[in-house]
């Protein structure tokens, strides 16, 4: 069966654009600026970084190295021993 054509320019008799309430520009661009994660890197630095890959990887290796330089861990899994009383 084929489906019937449609205008897709005009709105069903059924419809009126009354019911479909007022138009709102940008109503959802708060949300979606702050579920995004976009940052702009200065333009010199895209010869070194062409791409996302490039920048997550030097980012993942400054972060081993000052990891390692500052001495940051992660938790002990050994139970820490009480002191003596003295």
């Amino acid at each position: 069966m084929k489906k019937a054509k449609t205008k897709d320019d005009e709105m069903r008799a059924e419809y009126r654009r009354e019911d479909l309430g007022p138009l709102v520009r940008g109503k959802y661009a708060a949300r979606y600026a702050k579920a995004t994660n976009v940052v702009v890197i200065d333009p010199k630095l895209t010869k070194v970084f062409p791409n996302s890959a490039a920048v997550n990887d030097a980012l993942r290796s400054l972060l081993s190295i000052a990891s390692t330089a500052t001495g940051i861990t992660s938790r002990s899994s050994r139970t820490s021993r009480k002191r003596a009383a003295a």
